[in-house]
């Protein structure tokens, strides 16, 4: 006896000419403006005309010492701020989601500086930072201590505006990670707190099961950290000379100075840094979480 045996059909919630307009959006505000800038990058171009040069632009950017150093310093600011942000973040939330009688009054505190604008914040800690009338050196001569020049030492500058990023941006990563620990199951605190307390509730629930959401704020922290450029050009433009100057700032300045095609360049290699670093850790969290299920 023969079975007759059907294809299986697949169910489309939507039509595929459905997605056509997204797709042209996408198309013009992402893949044109994409491609475009990738061929300017390879010409030296005005408002008015362009000559095309190669990787002329490519290979100036990667010898002058000003772009690899933003270069540089781009990625050890990205570390950097997401890395606090994960350290600091998810011990405020464990905080935040505990018995604590004053937890909404906190929660509101630490998410009041994601509203601030990042230009007001940049404004506002320069002031605070300030060498010799600033409060905070004020306060650390008022017990004794040397005052550091936060902003004018090239070894502290990108440190300094790194720590502003970070408390700029603790809201949201508290967010993240309380949202995380609120959607595990009681049951599993429980348990922990039979078998032996808080050690146990942080090792063998909180830190395997929030892990989805250090992801989250590890990959919009490294992007956000890769990406920034306001509360840098507020606090420091870039300098003293080229120690706080990231890819996004070295970028502004050469399109100040007019030189359209190598400041394009700088924009592709950001482009594909972002890709390349950014990318293979989607994929890394990807499976970790698909090998959890």
């Amino acid at each position: 006896m023969q079975i007759e045996t059907r294809p299986k059909t697949v169910l489309r919630t939507y039509p595929r000419w459905f997605y056509l307009p997204a797709a042209i959006v996408f198309g013009i505000f992402f893949v044109i403006p994409t491609l475009l800038a990738f061929y300017f990058s390879l010409t030296r171009w005005t408002l008015f005309d362009a000559t095309f040069i190669g990787l002329d632009n490519y290979e100036r950017f990667f010898n002058d010492p000003q772009l690899t150093a933003g270069l540089r310093n781009t990625i050890i600011y990205a570390i950097m701020t997401s890395g606090l942000k994960v350290l600091i973040s998810l011990p405020l939330a464990m905080l935040l989601t505990s018995r604590l009688k004053l937890k909404g009054l906190l929660r509101s505190i630490i998410f009041f500086p994601v509203l601030v604008s990042t230009i007001a914040v940049g404004i506002t800690f320069g002031a605070l930072m300030q060498p010799s009338i600033g409060l905070i050196n004020t306060v650390i001569g008022a017990i004794g201590l040397a005052k550091p020049d936060w902003l004018g030492n090239p070894g502290l500058a990108l440190f300094s505006v790194a720590l502003v990023d970070v408390w700029k941006g603790l809201g949201i990563a508290t967010v993240i990670f309380i949202a995380g620990i609120l959607s595990i199951p009681n049951d599993y605190f429980e348990a922990a707190r039979l078998e032996g307390g808080f050690w146990v509730k942080f090792r063998y629930v909180i830190l395997p099961l929030s892990r989805n959401a250090a992801f989250t704020v590890i990959l919009l922290s490294f992007i956000g950290g890769l990406r920034s450029f306001d509360l840098i050009w507020t606090m420091t433009k870039g300098g003293p000379g080229f120690a706080s100057d990231v890819l996004t700032s070295v970028i502004y300045k050469q399109y100040q100075a007019g030189f359209y095609g190598l400041s394009t360049a700088g924009n592709v290699v950001l482009f594909v840094l972002v890709t390349v670093i950014v990318y293979p850790l989607m994929r890394f969290f990807n499976r970790r979480e698909l090998e959890e299920l």
